[in-house]
């Protein structure tokens, strides 16, 4: 078949798995630079790339509660799920200078200090990471004060999704409605399909950035049977989810049940470590501190991500607020599935299942909500906070 005229915008087309530098090349043209998933240190991260040879092409991961390692696999480009690192912290930077002060013992001078942001593409954002930064859109766009950090990077950012065609045993995205499928924010959306005798890509137009970039690519229209082909290995996604959580009334019951047992058996393994609010996609507490040089001629005022596991992350004047490890489990759980509907309405989780793989300690989110939203066994005493 030959290629769409060029003033044809089409909302789904075909690209051949050979000529994936076709895309990236519009959209360096486009004026973007990439960022993409790459092998690093024995994990898929997420950094600067050029080519489509850059990308993980045959890997594969294999997640379990405290659990992570890479395997090859098959040759698809995006045979992966989701590593430790999600696209939160180019939006929302782990460490952002405010603003920086200098003095020379007779005048004093205050400049803005965080670097102008670069129009960038994210490339292979899972449909649970886009849901992810609608999550975020939410939080630090949506009050009566936009973050202005957030808000220029946003406005830079050009989303392209991929569409999972294989699940982790710690992912739990159908549950949270959020996957294996994007079907909404993304300017342009990539399902990889690899047949017997061909592979290719599925692409799909989410906004007028998107049709521009198909305009581009001058592909031709997606057939039924690729179409059909590409849900398919969705739908394969799907089946393979390796958690579930129910969600019907969990944010009641949480908030109903804050002496529940389990908040005391989790907390006796927890190690208030941080890991899961740091590779969580949609955790943003912050801490802001100032630093002077050492010679005392400037200083610094730094926005750096923090922890609500952190002890002293709840502290006020007279002590913290959250003194026991259960306290701050239970505070966490019970924002992110419960009192976020609240703030800001909708789950503060996306069920990516990151904090079941990188917590030392195996905790299974999963397993320990549907343990509080069961009714305590008899003779169970609820336990006392510290």
């Amino acid at each position: 078949m030959s290629a769409a005229p060029a003033n044809t915008l089409l909302s789904e087309a075909v690209l051949e798995a050979g000529q994936l530098d076709r895309l990236l090349d519009a959209i360096h043209a486009a004026g973007y630079g990439l960022v993409g998933p790459v092998v690093r240190d024995g994990a898929i991260a997420l950094e600067p790339i050029q080519q489509a040879s850059d990308l993980p092409a045959g890997w594969v991961e294999e997640q379990a509660p405290g659990s992570y390692r890479l395997e090859r696999e098959g040759s698809l480009f995006f045979g992966h799920t989701v590593g430790p690192s999600s696209w939160k912290r180019f939006l929302n930077p782990p460490r952002v200078r405010l603003f920086s002060a200098k003095t020379d013992g007779r005048s004093f001078a205050v400049t803005d200090g965080a670097d102008p942001a670069l129009p960038t593409a994210f490339l292979g954002v899972r449909p649970c990471d886009v849901a992810a930064i609608a999550v975020l859109d939410r939080v630090m766009l949506g009050g009566p004060v936009a973050d202005p950090v957030y808000r220029e990077r946003r406005e830079k950012c050009l989303i392209v999704a991929v569409q999972c065609t294989r699940a982790a045993k710690t992912c739990f995205c159908a549950s949270m409605g959020t996957g294996p499928r994007a079907r909404a924010g993304f300017d342009l959306a990539l399902t990889e399909v690899r047949e017997e005798d061909r592979h290719y890509f599925v692409l799909e137009s989410g906004s007028p950035r998107g049709d521009l970039l198909l305009a581009a690519l001058e592909a031709r229209a997606a057939d039924e049977p690729e179409r059909a082909a590409a849900a398919r290995a969705v739908a394969r996604a799907s089946e393979q989810m390796g958690r579930t959580l129910d969600t019907l009334g969990l944010d009641t019951r949480l908030r109903s049940n804050p002496e529940h047992p389990q908040w005391e058996k989790v907390a006796a393994r927890c190690l208030a470590c941080g890991n899961c609010t740091q590779v969580c996609p949609t955790c943003f507490c912050t801490s802001v501190v100032d630093a002077a040089t050492l010679g005392g001629g400037g200083a610094s005022r730094v926005r750096r991500w923090d922890s609500c596991f952190a002890p002293d992350f709840s502290f006020i004047h007279g002590g913290g607020a959250r003194t026991s490890v259960r306290a701050r489990w239970r505070h966490w759980v019970t924002h992110k599935l419960g009192t976020w509907h609240e703030q800001f309405g909708g789950s503060g989780c996306t069920g990516c299942g990151r904090c079941i793989t990188w917590c030392p300690a195996g905790i299974d989110f999963t397993e320990e909500t549907a343990a509080i939203r069961a009714v305590p066994r008899r003779g169970e005493a609820p336990n006392a906070d510290a």
